[in-house]
């Protein structure tokens, strides 16, 4: 049946008037039928990146046809997915360098530079961004820890989105529970850049809590694993180099989640052994208090709170190994 329809499909993407019923068609099957699509994959990918960038169809379809990619990509190995989605946004990357009249850089495979620019020359560029999402969550699902370089463009295109084009997660087609749910699981990779890359994410996710709802209701409601996994990291899971990032995200969530923020802390202190055994609950109590006081205002103050908890939790308080801290 798909040798058969997959060809007609395909042809009629090219052809304006039949615009809405071939990319229609064409998402249809690849949700219904994306596990026996594989073999067609390269041919799909081709035809759609063609008629993506000669510019056939109105935005809407163009969104269509990403979502149709998302669920046909979503079936392949992680492999298969990096190198086909590295296939179908090279030349957006080449175009936007050449707008900005750079050097082509390769390490932009997950388009971070693709805000600094006025995404109006680019109709499908929504569409694009939705695409990428869509395709890393899979990765994520599939096991991330072997990609840390991608998770950490991808962390780095979610808070260039936030910070430029912050509308794009009030897409319906977008699930920000689920790429909140990737940050938190970033926070904990080895990988210091990630790490970073993941708390700088954040640091442009939380003060959009007010203007965009539903990033607003996935804070409320799962804030408090956030704030699990910093203190986690502050507690000696993370680098102490990271300790300022961590205490960026404390500050956001100071500033922007307080009344969250002062149930969520005593519940997470509240744990035995958490996030240290080497504090002991009267320590743990003085940095929530400090946390939550006037001082949380200043940045620097919060971050000198940070640095000298997580002395404490790691036993290194007092000694030699803080000169130079």
């Amino acid at each position: 049946m798909i040798n058969n329809v997959l060809p007609l499909v395909l042809q009629a993407l090219g052809n304006p008037e039949l615009s809405i019923s071939s990319v229609s068609t064409l998402k249809k099957i690849c949700r219904e039928c994306k596990y026996d699509l594989p073999p067609y994959a390269a041919n799909i990918v081709a035809v759609s990146q063609e008629v993506l960038m000669k510019q056939i169809h109105k935005t809407s379809q163009c969104m269509w046809l990403m979502q149709a990619l998302g669920f046909l990509l979503s079936a392949l190995q992680v492999e298969e997915i990096l190198k086909n989605l590295h296939s179908l946004i090279t030349p957006y990357i080449q175009q936007l360098e050449k707008l900005a009249d750079e050097t082509p850089n390769p390490s932009n495979k997950l388009l971070v530079h693709i805000f600094a620019h006025e995404p109006a020359h680019f109709p499908p560029i929504k569409a694009l961004f939705l695409l990428v999402t869509s395709v890393t969550l899979t990765l994520f699902q599939q096991g991330p820890r072997d990609h840390p370089d991608i998770v950490d463009s991808f962390m780095q295109l979610l808070a260039q989105a936030l910070k430029r084009k912050p509308d794009l997660f009030l897409c319906s087609n977008l699930d920000v529970k689920a790429v909140f749910q990737c940050g938190v699981l970033s926070l904990k990779f080895p990988e210091a850049p990630t790490v970073k890359a993941s708390c700088g994410f954040f640091t442009e996710l939380l003060p959009r809590c007010g203007e965009i709802a539903p990033v607003g209701q996935v804070v409320h409601e799962n804030g408090k694993v956030l704030l699990q996994a910093v203190l986690e990291g502050v507690g000696g899971q993370a680098s102490r180099s990271l300790m300022d990032h961590f205490a960026e995200i404390l500050f956001a969530l100071n500033k922007h989640c307080f009344s969250y923020l002062s149930v969520w802390i005593k519940e997470a202190m509240q744990q035995d052994g958490f996030p240290s055994a080497r504090v002991s609950p009267e320590q743990k109590e003085t940095f929530s208090q400090q946390i939550l006081s006037r001082e949380r205002v200043n940045k620097r103050r919060v971050k000198e709170m940070v640095k000298e908890f997580t002395l404490l939790c790691r036993g290194l308080h007092g000694t030699e190994y803080t000169a130079d801290y």
